[in-house]
């Protein structure tokens, strides 16, 4: 056990000592800092500088009712005819003409959008959102029904989704924040173990290119080796991540706090949401209507997370992230020890990648979508995918027993993944000039001390 910590110590201090983790563990936090700020700067400086002025050009004479302008748009209905309308425009101070032919209101053809620049895909299809409401109103006022009249008819169904615990009570539904948990924990996850994993094995193939572990290896064992490696590492990766939250939040808190007032970054963050095709509603502007649905969504989250067990939740994310790592890490290490360079790796990584990944995708996918079926279950019993599917399950409620065994056959799973990638190393640590293979790897199991 003593060896196992020297090896640890060596792995953790030499890595965290390196000029490289210190500028990179610094570095890190601006840049996404900086990131965001030109994300919420351009944000802002789009919401200021898209006004469009819009000259309409109307021959249509069953649309009597005239576009409203918006907070994006000013229509302008102008007397001119189409050509002479384009002529004069790039002296004019208009962006764009409007054209609206003779048209039935039932099949609105031949409707232009012309401009000396070419308009938008956004610009497009709010304006013929615009124009589909307007035609819409013009409807029913023909038909002899107001707005008001067919607001009064409209009625919004909201259903209160709720569990039934053991004791018979009912629990307010978690789902929304349940699927955001289970997002942000998979590609945690997922990042995490490919970022470090590799990691290890490039240790590996340091240590092996450079002959140390000969020295090494007379006074140690394999798997006292391996098991340090994998453990310093660990711990290396798991002071940078928390490093990088830490300082992330704190740059970004204070950028904002310091650039930008509450109206500001209330407008910066709906801007993009705003923006969309096909958004526009009968009453209000784009953006207000999908302000109103985004604080109702909020809402929703923050109450389905109140009767989320956070505490629970995190824990067990951090026994799985620790957890998956060590297991896909040990894998890593495995491959190191059997190849000279990094370039040999790519036959081997392929392999130890697909679980992971597959066990990503069917747990965004299958498992939010069915958290109790069987499916489910194995994504999350298994160690190569339990470490990503049983966080996605985890919000939804999984059964005591059922998450003690995920937890031993994980343990289970990285120290047969250790003793594994131990025997690998123990022969392939020593070969030099010789490409290995899966066979060749096989029989090394095969190999006595």
């Amino acid at each position: 056990m003593n060896k196992i910590l020297l090896i640890i110590q060596r792995e953790y201090l030499s890595r965290v000592k390196k000029k490289s983790f210190i500028v990179m563990t610094l570095l890190t936090p601006v840049l996404i800092a900086a990131f965001y700020g030109m994300m919420f700067y351009f944000s802002m400086e789009g919401i200021k500088g898209t006004q469009n002025k819009i000259a309409v050009i109307s021959e249509n004479t069953a649309l009597t009712e005239k576009l409203p302008s918006t907070n994006k748009r000013t229509y302008e209905y102008v007397g001119k005819s189409l050509n002479e309308m384009k002529g004069a425009l790039e002296n004019s101070t208009y962006d764009y003409i409007l054209y609206l032919p003779q048209f039935e209101l039932d099949n609105p053809k031949g409707i232009q959008l012309l401009g000396k620049k070419q308009a938008g895909l956004v610009l497009g299809g709010n304006i013929a959102d615009d124009i589909e409401a307007l035609i819409s109103v013009q409807k029913l006022k023909a038909s002899g029904i107001s707005q008001t009249d067919l607001d009064k008819l409209k009625t919004s169904v909201s259903i209160d989704t709720k569990k039934i615990n053991d004791t018979g009570e009912e629990e307010d539904s978690s789902a929304g924040a349940s699927t955001i948990i289970a997002y942000v924990s998979g590609i945690l996850m997922f990042m995490f173990i490919m970022l470090y994993g590799v990691q290890v094995m490039r240790g590996v193939i340091e240590e092996k290119t450079s002959r140390i572990i000969e020295v090494m290896i007379s006074s140690v064992k394999p798997f006292q080796l391996m098991m340090g490696k994998i453990i310093g590492i660990a711990l290396v990766g798991l002071t940078q991540f928390i490093l990088w939250i830490v300082l992330t939040a704190s740059i970004s808190t204070l950028v904002m706090s310091v650039f930008l007032d509450k109206e500001d970054l209330k407008q910066a963050t709906m801007s993009t949401s705003a923006q969309i095709p096909g958004s526009s509603t009968m009453q209000g502007s784009p953006a207000a209507a999908i302000a109103t649905s985004s604080d109702s969504e909020i809402l929703s989250i923050q109450k389905s997370l109140a009767n989320l067990e956070l505490t629970k939740i995190i824990i067990v994310f951090l026994f799985f992230f620790i957890g998956g790592y060590l297991f896909y890490s040990s894998l890593y290490a495995a491959i190191g020890s059997a190849v000279d360079n990094e370039t040999e790796t790519q036959q081997f990584m392929f392999p130890v990648m697909m679980p992971l990944l597959l066990g990503y995708v069917l747990s965004l996918s299958v498992v939010t979508n069915d958290p109790y079926g069987t499916m489910a279950f194995w994504l999350s019993i298994i160690p190569f995918t339990s470490p990503i599917a049983m966080m996605v399950r985890m919000p939804y409620g999984v059964p005591d027993w059922q998450l003690a065994l995920s937890m031993a056959l994980l343990v289970l799973g990285f120290m047969g993944t250790v003793w594994m990638a131990s025997r690998i190393y123990r022969v392939g640590i020593l070969m030099y000039g010789k490409k290995a293979s899966f066979k060749e790897m096989i029989k090394w199991f095969t190999y006595k001390n």
